[in-house]
């Protein structure tokens, strides 16, 4: 395989672009991981050096090979029941202290391949049996919704999942399907995952929210960045809704629309 090389000035020209289309404030150490990432890309356009690639890229001719970019530089690490209190408190506070019946909506807005999503489903299919609620999900990666959507999951990755979550909504495969297991189809039936890129505003279709997790993505913004990706998500935010962020997250500066609950939970007036 040919290894290609990346010049300072075609590196810059990637970070300006990686942020103009996601946010992603792709820093100087980044540059092996883009090019272990990219490399494999420029053979099958017969491109010789990444300048080219990004003049392609750049062209507006190839937005299937933009996605495809974009896909392969965004972080998606993930694992079930991440930061446990928030599911804590989605339970204990802001489901047991509901007043009304009306279906009980929460959007995942950085749902990667799914699996915050799909705890909060468990949360609300136990703290919520005999009311309507739905869930959903979105990432701008298309390669971790496709995924996502699927619900299918390797064994190792249950770590985290309380056990009786784990035997009630959990479907362990056998022989082909040995090793992985199936989210349960009547959580997959009340959970939709959609391409959103939180950095344009978002169409009124999805609806309104009682609660927002937006957790352990803004680590990848600089300020003017995170503030424009909140203020695009908040018109989503029911009155009285929640937003929770990531435990290394703080919305300090951002914003005015919410208050402060407890540290990385917002609440809007």
């Amino acid at each position: 395989m040919i290894e290609f090389s990346i010049t300072d000035q075609e590196f810059g020209l990637f970070q300006r672009l990686i942020h103009k289309i996601a946010g992603i404030s792709l820093s100087d150490a980044k540059k092996i991981l883009l090019v272990g990432r990219l490399s494999k890309r420029l053979p099958l356009y017969d491109l010789t050096s990444f300048g080219d690639y990004y003049r392609m890229l750049a062209s507006g001719n190839f937005p299937e090979e933009v996605q495809t970019m974009v896909d392969l530089l965004t972080t998606n690490e993930t694992y079930f029941f991440r930061e446990p209190k928030h599911f804590d408190f989605l339970r204990e506070e802001i489901i047991a202290k509901r007043g009304n019946n009306a279906t009980f909506r929460v959007w995942s807005a950085a749902s990667s391949s799914g699996e915050e999503a799909y705890s909060i489903a468990m949360t609300l299919a136990e703290a919520l049996p005999d009311k309507p609620w739905e869930i959903v999900g979105s990432d701008i990666c298309t390669k971790v919704l496709a995924k996502a959507v699927t619900g299918h999951y390797s064994l190792a990755r249950t770590e985290g999942i309380p056990h009786g979550h784990l035997k009630k909504y959990c479907l362990k495969g056998v022989r082909a399907h040995s090793g992985s297991f199936l989210i349960a189809p009547e959580l997959r039936q009340k959970t939709s995952f959609h391409q959103i890129n939180l950095m344009h505003p978002v169409d009124a279709k999805i609806g309104e929210f009682d609660v927002v997790f937006l957790r352990n993505v803004m680590i990848y913004f600089d300020p003017k960045t995170k503030t424009r990706v909140v203020h695009n998500l908040l018109p989503r935010l029911r009155p009285g809704g929640y937003l929770i962020i990531g435990h290394s997250e703080t919305l300090n500066g951002l914003t005015d629309r919410v208050v402060a609950v407890r540290p990385t939970i917002y609440r809007k007036p």
